[in-house]
This record gives structure tokens, C-alpha cells and sequence, in this order.
């Protein structure tokens, strides 16, 4: 599966030099330093003669806030701080594994196996248990059996509520336990 990219629409699109369109602007130097309000043609002559680009960066103040910036390597570490801040993402994705209440031990046991991974791997785990028929009037055996998954499962994940019938379909969802958590625990135990 193929994530969306993630397009330039994330970079705040700023005004730049002659694309502002106001007569006066609250302008800020290089430093950070406060240059004064003035109108917007001796703000872009001062912009010029320091070989730098306009930028306004308060577009909603009374009058508009514009910096003396190099713009193109603003929006360049702009990128590269989002390109850090997306690799640190981990997107947690919700897998689903389904089982029937008259599953075999074995096949129950394969599911489990296949749960552990998939929440050993960072994901998190919907438990599900499909009634066909008559099998709906007995949801205490997919309870119990959504409960003996869990209990197989405790010590990688956690319950996140109570089991929840909705139709004809019964689920719990796990969540990794978070690893700081086990270390600690390790730790305290020695």
C-alpha cells in the first residue's frame, strides 16, 4: 500500500517581496530586531539593498509583521524539519483478525500467533468474532473465547475496553504495551 505524498500544502505559503499587497508593514530585521512601520516600497528597497527577501509573516496584524529573511533557505529547513518529523511518526495501523466461536484449539492457537506478531510488530489488533445463524444467541462463547485470546496475549498487549457486540460481530481491540514500560518493570525485578 502506497501512503499519500505529503505536497508542498503542508509549507505555510507565505507572501513574498512584491506579492504583498498592503501600503504599510510592521517590519523585522534579520536579528529579530524591530525596524518600525513603514510603507511597504522602503521595506522592499531596504530588503533589496541587504540582498535578502520580504517575507510577511503575520498576515493578519494591524499592520502586517514582514521579516528580512533568505526565503529560499527558510523554506528549505522548513522541509527538512518536516522530513525529521515524519520519519520519528510511527503510524500505528489497525489489523483485524476474525475467528469463528467454534474454532478449533489449533487454529485458535494459529490466530493468537499471528495477533502476537502483528502487535510484537507495533500494530494494534482488533479481535473479532463472527456469529452466523443461531450462533448469535450464545455471545458468552465468543466472549470467553475473546477473553482466552486476550489472556494469551498479555503480556505483549493491553485491552483497550470491554468487549463490544455490534450485530453480528463481537470485538476487543489490543494495543501494544509500550516497551519503556517493560524495561522498567525488568529492571525492578532484578
Amino acid at each position: 500500500m502506497r501512503l499519500p505524498e505529503v505536497s508542498k500544502d503542508i509549507i505555510k505559503q507565505l507572501r513574498v517581496n512584491e506579492r504583498i499587497k498592503t501600503r504599510e508593514v510592521r517590519l523585522v530585521g534579520e536579528k529579530s530586531e524591530q525596524l518600525g512601520i513603514m510603507p511597504l516600497y522602503q521595506a522592499l528597497e531596504i530588503a533589496k539593498k541587504s540582498n535578502l527577501d520580504l517575507v510577511e509573516v503575520a498576515p493578519t496584524a494591524v499592520p502586517p509583521v514582514c521579516r528580512l529573511l533568505d526565503y529560499g533557505k527558510y523554506k528549505y529547513e522548513q522541509t527538512k524539519k518536516e522530513r525529521e518529523a515524519r520519519k520519528s511518526q510511527k503510524i500505528a495501523v489497525l489489523r483485524e483478525i476474525r475467528v469463528r466461536p467454534k474454532i478449533g484449539d489449533h487454529d485458535l492457537e494459529a490466530k493468537t500467533r499471528s495477533a502476537k506478531k502483528l502487535v510484537e510488530g507495533g500494530d494494534k489488533v482488533k479481535l473479532t468474532v463472527l456469529f452466523r445463524g443461531r450462533e448469535i444467541t450464545h455471545p458468552d462463547l465468543g466472549w470467553k473465547l475473546l477473553q482466552r485470546m486476550a489472556e494469551s496475549l498479555k503480556e505483549v498487549a493491553s485491552v483497550d475496553g470491554h468487549p463490544l457486540l455490534e450485530g453480528k460481530r463481537m470485538h476487543i481491540i489490543m494495543s501494544p504495551v509500550v516497551q519503556k514500560a517493560k524495561a522498567k518493570e525488568e529492571t525492578e525485578g532484578s
